[in-house]
């Protein structure tokens, strides 16, 4: 018996049987955490900022996005609080885009309208930390993934008071 699996080809078909039976099992997709970043601001009247986040999905599946809870930092200022509805669906290696209104600090204003003075080739730096909800496809059960995301802002030539992010 014993020289029977020690035959190159018994061997082989025993091996590939094996591989066989272990891809059985139902087929997951992998899961990797969502990136958030900014890709524009615009300064409204009366101090608001109307802000876009990009949601990018870096699983190997689709996910629902609901919800975004954090915190935006604009240079080396104090930061505020996000707390953003997504309520999207979103393609395996896609994005979409959110948008949300905040009142910035007076010192985040400030060096918004000192960025905007510079013209084009101004640049301030942002972070966002937090956490985003979503849920996998094929999964019954929300999970929360940690996003932290730094860029820069630029004024977009030609649009009084509007930033993008590269």
């Amino acid at each position: 018996m014993t020289s029977i699996v020690r035959h190159p080809l018994v061997r082989a078909v025993f091996v590939t049987g094996v591989a066989l039976l272990a891809g059985c099992g139902p087929a997951r997709k992998s899961v990797f955490p969502p990136s958030l970043t900014l890709q524009e601001v615009s300064a409204k009247p009366g101090g608001t900022w109307h802000v876009t986040l990009r949601v990018r999905n870096n699983s190997y599946g689709g996910m629902s996005f609901d919800t975004f809870q954090g915190t935006l930092r604009v240079g080396d200022l104090g930061a505020v609080l996000l707390d953003a509805k997504i309520d999207q669906d979103i393609p395996s290696f896609a994005a979409d885009v959110a948008t949300i209104d905040l009142l910035p600090t007076a010192e985040m204003s400030k060096a918004l309208a000192a960025l905007a003075a510079k013209g084009s080739a101004g640049a301030l730096p942002y972070s966002i930390d937090g956490h985003v909800t979503a849920t996998p496809e094929k999964e019954d059960k929300a999970q929360t993934f940690p996003v932290h995301g730094k860029n820069w802002l630029s004024p977009v030539p030609g649009i009084p008071d509007t930033y993008r992010s590269p």
